[in-house]
């Protein structure tokens, strides 16, 4: 379970948000909705442990999240505005390279987000929509608990935001949690609204 309670968030000596609590028990989804600037990707950063809150404390299963920050990164996957890729490497190379860190099928994972076509195309020819497929393809590697999704649809079509659906589902199933911040709708039925 992941819980937040009284959390405050400073950026740039500018209160963001104060006073924020929530918890997230396996298998469920919540969607950070609010205006541009209320505070979902500061949120998502204090999450993932890059971030230190001002106030308040992030717990997993009841205990301090950040007592061993080796041990909460490898428990979570956090997708930023940025999709991470290495340009001269392939697809299959930059799934692999992450495949090295944390396990996973490179092949499963290309499938998942129908990357197998490009698989070996170097990932400054893709179109930015590709690349945040490919962002995306990380997910279904090797399972970490947490996903933290800020704006994970960016760049997507209609078509490539319903291959989130499948990936979403199954990893709810094997009890993850998924905390996305979005403007749009995603593919989490019964999803908690948490609005900044």
């Amino acid at each position: 379970m992941l819980q937040a309670e009284d959390l405050a968030c400073w950026r740039a000596e500018r209160l963001v948000f104060a006073g924020l609590g929530f918890a997230l028990a396996p298998g469920e989804a919540a969607l950070l909705t609010g205006a541009n600037g209320a505070g979902k990707s500061s949120l998502l950063r204090v999450l993932a442990g890059l971030v230190p809150p001002a106030e308040g404390r992030v717990l997993w299963q009841g205990e301090d999240a950040f007592a061993d920050r080796s041990a909460h990164g490898a428990r979570l996957r956090y997708l930023g505005h940025q999709d991470a890729l290495k340009p001269s490497l392939s697809a299959r190379e930059n799934l692999a390279l992450f495949a090295r860190l944390h396990g996973g099928d490179v092949g499963t994972a290309l499938a998942a987000l129908n990357l197998a076509p490009l698989a070996e195309l170097p990932a400054r020819v893709l179109s930015s929509g590709q690349k945040r497929r490919l962002a995306l393809a990380r997910l279904a590697l090797a399972h970490a608990p947490l996903w933290l999704l800020d704006e994970p649809t960016v760049g997507l079509d209609a078509d490539s935001v319903a291959l989130l659906g499948p990936l979403l589902a199954a990893h709810r199933a094997r009890g993850g949690i998924v905390l996305a911040a979005t403007h749009l709708p995603l593919p989490l039925p019964d999803a908690r609204e948490i609005r900044l």
